[in-house]
């Protein structure tokens, strides 16, 4: 445990020397913060109209603002991950460093838990700016906070999947836009396997479409804790990272 916390200290540390982490802390306050103040405002404008109608104002902050908004962090989530992941190893075999790592008394495991680790918590940081947009809605309204809660939790191990296999394809080339491009090309993958399951009923349109981590995510949006759904995300952690580890073992092999 020691020998983990002390690569994610470094990985940390890695991310903050260089303007990385405050150029995605930024980009991703920015864009969130743009979401937010449009979710906001066409809540209010059409509780506005109502009230002008005379009609009674139907709608609710958790299901037309913080769940909408849950959803667009997800999608932002989509951008972000490969820019994270990209550099955890392919930085190490392009500076040549991977060979100390790899003959280092070291275990793989955790190297490889100690730099997954550190990107969940770089990803975590991130989603405590679009907490701060959401502590407005509870000082200004009324929203229940345990949906909140709960979609934050499926962010995470969301986001911890996807980190996952980021890292696992970190570990297959030196070339960081290599390694991002590959990243977001099977993030995205994963994201629109949801799509076949809207023209198509036969078995492996739905085999395909439980594969999508965005339909994992709908219960969670909604507040509602399914067991299944954090049993598939952290299903796609274990593999991540079961197949960061063999990859790892052949370099250690070949060092």
């Amino acid at each position: 445990m020691r020998n983990i916390w002390i690569i994610c200290r470094k990985e940390l540390h890695s991310y903050f020397v260089s303007p990385v982490a405050y150029l995605l802390l930024t980009m991703f306050a920015l864009i969130f913060g743009f979401f937010y103040w449009n979710s906001v405002g066409y809540f209010n404008q059409v509780g506005l109209e109502s009230q002008m109608r005379g009609q009674a104002f139907p709608m609710s902050v958790n299901e037309y603002v913080i769940r909408p908004l849950l959803s667009n962090v997800s999608v932002i989530g989509l951008f972000f991950i490969p820019m994270i992941t990209m550099r955890l190893f392919a930085e190490e075999k392009r500076m040549g460093t991977i060979e100390l790592l790899a003959t280092s008394p070291v275990r793989d495991l955790e190297v490889i838990i100690g730099k997954w680790l550190a990107a969940v918590i770089l990803y975590a940081t991130m989603m405590l700016f679009t907490a701060i947009n959401f502590a407005f809605l509870f000082r200004y309204g009324n929203p229940d906070w345990k949906p909140l809660a709960i979609g934050y939790l499926g962010l995470l191990l969301q986001a911890g999947g996807l980190l996952a296999i980021g890292t696992f394809i970190s570990t297959l080339t030196r070339n960081q836009i290599i390694a991002g491009a590959a990243t977001f090309g099977v993030c995205l993958m994963l994201w629109v396997l949801e799509w076949v399951a809207g023209y198509e009923t036969a078995t492996w349109a739905k085999v395909l479409a439980y594969m999508s981590v965005i339909t994992h995510f709908d219960s969670f949006s909604k507040g509602v804790l399914d067991t299944k759904d954090a049993i598939f995300y952290a299903s796609v952690i274990f593999l991540g990272l079961f197949l960061t580890s063999r990859s790892m073992e052949s370099l250690r092999w070949r060092s």
